[in-house]
């Protein structure tokens, strides 16, 4: 047998291997040692139809929401332009190496977030459920603030802009045009003004006057409960037949949101002003550079941006061929990310500009952080633009399509991962669980529709990931540099690509992203983000509400890892080594009894 088959026979333990007429399953030995349960039998792995479809996938996940109203944000509060660099050196030290490595082990393993450990290190097993509590808890926010995209989207269908004026049932007699300078109810006063957008967000869409908080949350509402249903009803069919069906849909929801930008891009730069935006946008301060806080929001930006420690990658990359150049694809999608990102600044700043100068503000002064970027700031602009309802649509359709990729790629992580642990009782039965975990998921979301919505989302935005996903990406980098081995992970590198990663990729895996990882966990510990929407207050226990949402997900990994030990055998040394080394291959099977003929398998 050639070299070339044999490595084809060895790329997976779990999967079916056709080689002409030869079709043979690789079956791990079954090994109950460690607390490792043995799992149903193994089920041949769908892959992506195309390369670009991984490609277009990984992409669509990557580039989020975030990137449109975060990264521009935190550029022009951290120094515009001087920002820039504590953001590249953040991506260099910490979010390129971790994507390089999730997208590794996922090809080479072949498997989801949770089966994956058995064979890295079988006692993190944990981790990959602690995955996929926090996919479900980002599941039950992320996918309202598209169902509010949904709701805007339904609202542009009309001559004009409902949130163009004063004139409607939301506004009360705060509510103020500075662009026409007419109120609502007559009112001239300048103090304690909101715009139409903003009252048309906060008192029609959320109705978030009638809760006080979080003892307060009132009744759903009705319109955004349907926009979320139709939000799940375009996941559940995209998701349902697997990366077949989704690697179709990312031709559109990928590339739409690009052309989108480009549109915005160039009639943002022909706005009056515009220039004034840019400029406040990319202007370098150079003594932010010297703040700590600065440092840490770049940090924070890439690892969420580029997204590692969610399971999505793993999943993503376990359906490409096993000699897929996923370092290159690395390092292609890393690029488009942070440029997307800085290009969204362009877009996002050239329309605070116009806003600035219309409003006779500083550029500050209209800036948002959050969803009112996009719905308050840039919705109050959109009514200013020539063909208002049109740009509306369109800016609206974009929102939804970039949601609606990030939205695919976390869903899928859980459903691979449960799919690969249990092939049989969920592998076979996909179409089912999907519907069953989308149905629980949109139960659960129902809380951020109703009327203190708002409060929940922002609760969950700070404490169902943050210190908790930037744990997982610790273990990650430890267990498999430290524990799974440095040699045997380039070793794995080499089978695939044909080439061992350089010494900047080992130096980063080994020691850098993981000292990275270690001081963005402690500041978040010890200087969490204040806990807050507007001026309003959140109660006293919201924090330790907070910390119960993060030890939730968090607590399942070392609950596991005490689980493994005590169902483990013999000494301290032998339950270390039983949970804390791959269950190699021990027994292959060959299905198809010509393959006996054809040479000897590799031992």
């Amino acid at each position: 047998m050639d070299d070339e088959r044999k490595e084809s026979i060895m790329t997976n333990d779990s999967m079916s291997v056709t080689d002409g007429n030869c079709k043979v399953s690789l079956i791990p030995e079954s090994n109950h040692q460690g607390g490792i349960e043995p799992t149903d039998e193994p089920v041949e792995r769908e892959q992506w139809g195309r390369k670009l479809e991984f490609l277009l996938s990984v992409i669509g996940f990557a580039v989020d929401l975030g990137n449109v109203w975060r990264f521009p944000y935190i550029c022009f509060k951290n120094g515009g332009g001087a920002f820039l660099i504590p953001y590249i050196i953040m991506v260099l030290c910490g979010g390129v190496p971790m994507f390089y490595l999730e997208l590794l082990i996922g090809q080479y393993h072949r498997s989801g977030c949770i089966s994956i450990w058995k064979k890295i290190c079988p006692m993190f097993k944990g981790v990959g459920y602690s995955i996929c509590v926090m996919a479900l808890y980002v599941s039950f926010y992320y996918n309202t603030i598209i169902a509010w995209s949904v709701y805007y989207l339904y609202s542009s269908l009309s001559t004009s802009l409902p949130w163009a004026d004063c004139n409607h049932e939301w506004a009360d007699e705060r509510c103020y045009n500075p662009l026409d300078n007419i109120t609502h109810l007559n009112s001239t006063a300048k103090r304690d003004t909101q715009l139409p957008a903003q009252q048309f967000f906060e008192r029609h869409v959320l109705e978030l006057h009638k809760s006080t908080g979080l003892n307060d949350l009132g009744v759903p509402r009705w319109q955004i409960v349907i926009c979320l249903f139709l939000v799940f009803i375009m996941l559940y069919f995209t998701l349902w037949k697997g990366v077949r069906s989704s690697g179709k849909v990312v031709w559109v929801t990928a590339t739409f949101p690009y052309m989108v930008l480009l549109v915005l891009l160039i009639r943002g730069c022909t706005l009056p002003g515009a220039s004034k935006g840019i400029k406040f946008y990319l202007t370098p301060d150079w003594a932010q550079i010297t703040k700590t806080t600065v440092w840490f929001d770049a940090a924070t930006q890439v690892f969420f941006s580029l997204g590692p420690g969610f399971g999505t990658l793993i999943a993503l990359s376990s359906y490409n061929r096993f000699d897929n150049n996923c370092h290159r694809d690395a390092i292609l999608t890393s690029v488009v990310n942070c440029l997307t990102s800085f290009i969204a600044g362009f877009v996002v700043f050239s329309v605070l500009g116009y806003m600035a100068v219309a409003q006779d503000k500083d550029v500050k002064d209209v800036a948002t952080q959050g969803p009112g970027l996009l719905f308050v700031v840039y919705g109050q602009a959109m009514t200013q633009f020539g063909g208002s309802t049109v740009f509306s649509i369109i800016f609206f359709s974009m929102l939804i399509t970039l949601g609606l990729d990030s939205s695919f790629g976390g869903l899928e992580a859980v459903i691979t991962a449960f799919c690969d642990e249990f092939p049989n009782k969920v592998g076979k039965r996909r179409e089912l669980f999907v519907f069953l975990f989308l149905s629980a998921s949109f139960l659960g979301a129902l809380v951020t529709t109703t009327q203190g919505g708002m409060y929940v989302l922002t609760l969950l935005e700070i404490y169902a990931t943050g210190p908790a996903i930037m744990t997982v990406v610790l273990i990650e980098a430890v267990a498999l540099s430290w524990i799974y081995g440095m040699k045997r992970l380039c070793g794995d590198v080499k089978e695939m690509l044909s080439f061992s990663p350089g010494i900047f990729w080992v130096s980063t895996w080994a020691y850098i992203s993981p000292l990275f990882l270690l001081v963005m966990i402690t500041m978040s510990v010890a200087f969490p983000p204040p806990l807050e929407y507007g001026d309003h207050k959140f109660v006293d226990w919201a924090t330790s509400l907070g910390w119960c949402i993060t030890m939730s997900s968090m607590s399942i990994t070392p609950i596991y890892m005490l689980y493994a030990y005590c169902t483990a055998h013999g000494s301290f040394k032998q339950r270390w080594h039983q949970i804390s080394q791959p269950q190699e291959v021990e027994r292959r099977t060959v299905l198809n009894a010509e393959c006996l003929q054809m040479g000897e398998f590799p031992e």
